[in-house]
């Protein structure tokens, strides 16, 4: 994993203010990177949305359905960095 989720603060319209370890923050709008299906259909509603939680064991936000999202998805989201992925004996960059 690259970095930690440490904050988060609901926005409006399906968008997180999220805060990394390493100081790096941002805006991200989940509307854009899930479909409101399965695990995620209960966040469409924007009252449960607003119900996000830091999971510091995991480094990254979750719902109490059990939904949560990859840290370093958002962390490349927010950074605009790859995403890095080790593969066998190379690591790989990943660009989303």
């Amino acid at each position: 994993m690259l970095q930690d989720i440490i904050e988060v603060i609901p926005q409006n319209n399906y968008k997180l203010y999220l805060k990394f370890e390493d100081g790096k923050e941002g805006i991200v709008d989940v509307s854009q990177l899930i479909e409101f299906t399965g695990v995620f259909q209960p966040l469409q509603d924007l009252e449960f949305f607003k119900t996000v939680k830091v999971k510091p064991e995991w480094g990254t936000i979750y719902w109490d359905n059990g939904a949560d999202l990859d840290p370093d998805v958002l962390y490349s989201v927010i950074t605009g960095e790859p995403i890095s992925s080790y593969h066998g004996n190379q690591y790989v960059e990943i660009s989303h």
